[in-house]
């Protein structure tokens, strides 16, 4: 059993992933936890913080699809890059 507040829980993770190794996990985990960490179940919650344990660089290379993600965080990856890549697509002009 998690000792731990739920508000200082989602503060600790929230922090973990804006201060990352890399410029490139801040700015894809930092605005999914933004996001996503209030609405986040128990599992997920758990889940999203044993993935906050991760190499920088392997999450970068299975959150772009460069290399496979391990099965176990596979469907939690997509959903990060699917929220990373919808924040990055271009907005279209009006009238198009």
């Amino acid at each position: 059993m998690n000792s731990e507040p739920r508000e200082a829980r989602l503060k600790r993770m929230r922090m973990r992933a804006w201060r990352r190794g890399t410029k490139e996990m801040d700015l894809i985990l930092g605005p999914y936890a933004d996001s996503m960490l209030t609405r986040m179940d128990e599992a997920t919650l758990k889940h999203f913080d044993l993935l906050l344990e991760e190499n920088d660089q392997d999450l970068y290379l299975w959150v772009t699809g460069a290399q496979p993600a391990p099965a176990e965080h596979a469907e939690l990856l997509a959903a990060i890059g699917a929220n990373a890549r919808g924040r990055l697509q271009p907005t279209p002009e009006p009238g198009r």
